[in-house]
C-alpha cells in the first residue's frame, strides 16, 4: 500500500506533538534543574521537524528570534514539546515551539515550561540557502 507524503498528511501550520522526552538528572544545572541549553536544544529539534517538513530537506537553524522559559522543568517531567509554521520565505521558514511539562508524581498535571520562535534557512547540499517550493505562498 502505498502511504502519502508526510506533507500530505500533517498540516505544518496546526500544532502538533513534535517531541516526547522524559528528563533525566544528567539534564541538570548546578541547582538541580534542567539546564535551558537542553530545553532549548529540544525546542529546535522539534522546529525542526517543521522546517523539513516545509522544506522538504536539509534545513539549518538561523535564528532564534525569542525563547522565553516560563517556569523550571524538573526531572523526571515529561516534556512535550508542540510546533507549528508560522511563516514561509523564499527560502525562510519560522516556526513557533511551546514545552508543556507533566509533573510527577501527578501525571495529568500540565504547566507551560517555555515558547521560542525560531528561523530556519532551507539549503542545498553545498550548505547554500535554496528556495523554499510550497506553490508560492510566502504567509500562511
Amino acid at each position: 500500500m502505498n502511504r502519502p507524503p508526510i506533507s500530505e498528511t500533517l498540516d505544518p501550520r496546526q500544532w502538533h506533538l513534535a517531541i516526547r522526552v522524559t528528563t533525566m538528572p544528567a539534564d541538570t544545572n548546578a541547582y538541580g534543574d534542567i539546564f535551558g541549553g537542553w530545553l532549548m536544544s529540544q525546542a529546535d529539534i522539534a522546529g525542526s521537524t517543521v522546517a523539513i517538513q516545509v522544506a522538504q530537506g536539509r534545513i539549518a537553524t538561523v535564528a532564534v528570534k525569542e525563547f522565553r522559559f516560563v517556569a523550571p522543568v524538573l526531572v523526571g517531567d515529561l516534556v512535550n514539546l508542540y510546533a507549528r509554521l508560522v511563516r514561509v520565505g523564499r527560502s525562510s521558514i519560522t516556526v513557533e515551539v511551546e514545552a508543556w511539562a507533566q509533573r510527577e508524581p501527578d501525571p495529568t498535571s500540565t504547566h507551560r515550561v517555555a515558547t521560542a520562535t525560531f528561523t530556519y534557512v532551507a539549503v542545498s547540499p553545498d550548505g547554500r540557502p535554496r528556495p523554499v517550493n510550497i506553490a508560492g505562498t510566502t504567509e500562511l
